[in-house]
């Protein structure tokens, strides 16, 4: 194990020790663990609320699934964080495009928790059990950390005594998978006390298509762990601490011998929340991460294969905010600053000589992201609420540096200014019917990844490159939130964007030769670039509806984007981002049985797209059944039964240039048990 994982192992054990700090209360004052409560004008935006039920329910018991009922939201890639390199569980919203870097902020209990070096979101350390709530903003720009809301925001937030209790489950699925998990929450005082712990690990599927598989091709095993502690007291009358400490690990084999992926992390968060007179919100974090990957070059009939490359990425990142939120009137202001600063290096082997590694490279740098932010929310009348906001950030790069064989290059410091907002309007034509309207300006600077970090999918290469400018989106849109009934919502949003100087992974040539950046590539060799643009316009539709003890929903997105380039990226002018499909829909319903059980299924369509810039590379579409139950047989405790992908649908997530497939999660049939006090 790596001698970084007791550092991680330091920052948990602080992050505990505060948990068990004692905090001033008064005897009268009980919390509940909840953000500052949202602004009136953030009805003016294109919102998706997840619940909690729906979070819990996905048969995978993978968060990143349980969001997919969102409009537009998606991976990099179709497979999910039990089978996928960790590089590739971005998330983005609205087709702009997406790499190893998710496009929009994702934070839990107001915490960026992208990886401080690749940006990918660590689904696997966040059990949905522990949320109450996601809800997801599908539009750039933002308040707090709005350098990283290029496509939107998901907050998740977690949960608290009202909304959880303790509790216990087991379940066994297919391909000797194990699901296990565990939750505590107490009341401690005025405040409380959540922990949870979670394990899994399965034997994996053959993530190589049967037609192109060949002796290197094995199973995909996975193993998962995470362990989380939150702590929320009363300070003072109107206040409340919340801290919270988390440690995760997630290690999986890529469907051959001698390529592997993993990650292992700790996080530490502490925010102070005042509800009084001013409201106002104080938070810091820190981060440490540790990304490892091993690569091969496979022979074309994939009969062999020899180490190529092996990577370990530590990480480490710093964060603060603080915020006021004072009312004038009508008129409710936020108010704030936010900091995040970034650091890391690739630490690489490659060169194989018939026994080692032969040759070994480090790259890697800093990054510091500044940022002052103001929003008015204004209730122009009882029907009209209209909301702006602005950010400006100073954002600087330094440190940057490779080094290989004893050659140092070292990258120009760079710096600069982004300015960035939103305005929105939301005007109630109707008791039911509420029309918006919305603009906005994102940004989202380069990870040091992108920036830095050179990576191989089997044959294929793709390079860094220090020389990448921030992204920027500008987009307009409008729709309207239709309410007929308290247990009835229907909301549709056009939208049109142009998302500048978007970071792809750009194909230069193909091998077998030598390249810059990667050394001898097979198959297509690729870098890092900025495109000219990304157009992207489109519809979003969701509905939910209950009757009785039945939950229906529904979401629909149609997303027409197109690339622009020149130059470099002339060749990629016209074409589709890579794996953004025209189409996707989901369908669901479930139905209470009981106080506490529940059947349901959910059917997904996504549309074709294209694995590569250039439209060489298509995927088919796929339809997708899932369904699960919780049946009660005593007294809290249930009988827990799920399946994935039930029609067994063949569900393509990638081809290499020699044009052998990878599919993601097969049918896989969950059955366990669960107690909940």
């Amino acid at each position: 194990m790596s001698a970084r994982v007791p550092l991680s192992f330091r920052i948990f054990l602080l992050a505990t020790a505060l948990l068990a700090s004692p905090a001033a209360a008064q005897e009268d004052i009980v919390v509940a663990g909840t953000p500052l409560q949202e602004a009136a004008g953030a009805d003016a935006y294109a919102t998706v609320l997840v619940p909690r039920a729906a979070l819990t329910a996905s048969p995978s018991g993978q968060l990143e699934n349980a969001l997919e009922q969102v409009p537009g939201f998606q991976l990099f890639r179709r497979a999910d964080s039990r089978s996928s390199n960790a590089t590739s569980q971005g998330a983005t919203l609205r087709g702009i495009g997406g790499n190893a870097t998710g496009r929009t902020l994702v934070l839990l209990d107001g915490v960026p928790i992208a990886d401080p070096f690749a940006g990918y979101i660590p689904w696997a350390g966040i059990p949905p059990e522990s949320l109450a709530l996601a809800r997801v903003t599908t539009g750039g720009g933002a308040g707090p950390f709005g350098a990283g809301a290029l496509s939107g925001t998901i907050e998740l937030i977690s949960a608290g005594p009202g909304a959880r209790s303790s509790a216990l489950r087991a379940r066994y699925g297919s391909r000797d998978s194990i699901d296990l998990g565990a939750a505590l929450v107490e009341r401690v005082g005025n405040g409380f006390v959540a922990l949870d712990a979670s394990h899994a690990e399965g034997d994996g599927y053959f993530t190589t298509a049967p037609e192109d598989r060949g002796a290197v091709d094995t199973r995909a095993p996975y193993e998962q762990q995470n362990i989380s502690a939150r702590a929320v007291f009363p300070v003072g009358n109107v206040s409340e601490l919340q801290v919270r400490g988390a440690w995760f690990r997630d290690d999986r084999q890529n469907g051959q011998a001698l390529v592997t992926s993993g990650m292992e992390g700790a996080d530490s968060s502490v925010r102070l929340l005042s509800r009084g007179a001013l409201p106002f919100e104080v938070l810091a974090y820190v981060q440490a991460r540790d990304y490892r990957a091993t690569f091969a070059r496979t022979e074309a009939d994939r009969s062999a294969e020899q180490p190529a490359l092996q990577q370990a990425v530590p990480a480490t990142g710093i964060g603060a905010k603080a915020e006021l939120r004072p009312t004038f009137g009508a008129h409710e202001l936020r108010l704030g600053t936010d900091w995040r600063h970034t650091a890391g290096e690739t630490k690489e082997r490659f060169n194989f000589d018939g026994t080692r590694l032969a040759s070994g490279r480090t790259a890697g740098g800093r990054s510091n992201t500044v940022g002052l932010f103001v929003e008015d929310s204004w209730q122009t009348t009882e029907d009209l609420t209209l909301t702006a906001g602005a950010r400006v950030d100073r954002w600087w790069l330094d440190d940057g540096r490779l080094v290989e064989e004893g050659a140092v290059t070292s990258f120009g410091d760079r710096s600069g200014w982004e300015p960035t907002g939103r305005l929105a309007a939301a005007y109630d034509a109707t008791p039911a019917l509420k029309l918006r309207a919305a603009g906005y300006v994102g940004w989202r600077l380069p990870t040091l990844n992108e920036l830095y970090r050179p990576f191989r999918v089997g044959p294929d290469a793709t390079a860094a490159n220090a020389a990448l400018r921030p992204e920027e989106s500008r987009g307009v849109e409008a729709g309207f939130d239709y309410q007929p009934l308290s247990t009835a919502r229907l909301s549709v949003t056009g939208f049109v964007v142009r998302a500048k100087d978007m970071i792809s992974n750009i194909t230069l040539g193909e091998g077998p030769g030598v390249f810059p950046g990667s050394g001898f590539v097979f198959g297509s060799y690729r870098q890092r670039l900025n495109l000219d643009a990304v157009d992207s316009r489109g519809i979003e539709a969701s509905a939910q509806a209950e009757i009785g003890r039945l939950t229906l929903t529904a979401s629909y997105a149609f997303t027409d984007a197109e690339q622009k380039g020149s130059g470099p990226t002339a060749a990629q002018d016209g074409f589709r981002p890579p794996q953004i499909p025209e189409h996707s829909a989901f369908a669901g319903a479930r139905v209470g049985l009981g106080e506490s059980g529940s059947v349901g299924a959910s059917l997904r369509y996504v549309g074709p797209q294209f694995e590569d810039d250039l439209e060489q590379r298509p995927l088919d579409d796929f339809v997708q059944l899932d369904a699960s139950a919780v049946l009660p047989v005593a007294r809290g405790v249930a009988l827990t039964l799920a399946g994935e992908n039930l029609t067994d649908s063949r569900i393509e997530d990638g081809i290499d240039a020699r044009g052998a497939l990878s599919l993601a999660q097969p049918r896989t049939l969950w059955v366990g048990i669960r107690w909940q006090r």
